[in-house]
């Protein structure tokens, strides 16, 4: 689990395709504190191992699945990512809980000043829409942020200037795709519904929820 306060900016070095595999060498330093072979850190948002650790960077594989469902099979060298090392018990958690499991990529549709911040309007597909709640919780590129406005087809999130100097989301354009991780609590909240309403029960209900403030 992650906590969406990302710790770096790291640096692309190397991505190596190979056939539905891919080997990843990033420049990193503050991340490599207590880091060890095995480890999770979280690239972009998307948990990955550890494989080998350098004297200024580390090295992830990623499976044909991780490509498909998320940007990294597109990065290029110097790129910038975002990275945090996996949440330790005991630690604060700072911004919500993340798993590390992107559910997609969503693209930028508009990036606008407001005062010293920016408000930043995604896409958002229509299978991931129940999930996404004004005021609710999202990691986009692995960085917590808390849902501005939402509409059928796309939300907004705010940048205040220290997400923007201390995270790639501040160098991304109009156009660039970023992932998206939707609020894991939404998630176990309608399977809940689910197996409520199959069962017959009419004990926890949509309604129920939002009048006690859960949706």
């Amino acid at each position: 689990m992650f906590t969406g306060i990302v710790e770096e900016i790291g640096r692309v070095r190397d991505l190596e395709v190979r056939g539905e595999d891919a080997r990843l060498v990033l420049g990193a330093r503050k991340v490599l504190d207590g880091t060890k072979i095995g480890d999770s850190v979280a690239v972009n948002g998307v948990c990955l191992t550890v494989v080998e650790l350098l004297a200024d960077g580390l090295v992830v594989e990623m499976m044909a699945e991780t490509l498909r469902v998320t940007n990294l099979g597109r990065l290029r060298p110097g790129e910038g990512v975002n990275l945090e090392r996996a949440l330790r018990l005991g630690d604060r958690l700072g911004g919500h809980l993340v798993s590390g499991h992107v559910d997609g990529v969503v693209r930028i549709l508009e990036r606008r000043k407001v005062g010293a911040a920016e408000e930043i309007v995604l896409n958002l597909p229509p299978h991931l829409s129940p999930y996404v709640v004004a005021k609710g919780s999202v990691a986009l590129d692995g960085t917590s942020l808390t849902v501005i406005t939402c509409r059928r087809d796309n939300f907004s999130v705010g940048l205040i200037p220290h997400t923007l100097r201390e995270t790639v989301l501040g160098y991304k354009r109009v156009g660039d795709e970023v992932n998206i991780e939707v609020d894991w609590l939404a998630r176990y909240l309608e399977g809940l519904l689910r197996a409520r309403n199959s069962e017959g029960s009419a004990g926890l209900t949509m309604e129920f929820l939002a009048r006690h403030g859960f949706v």
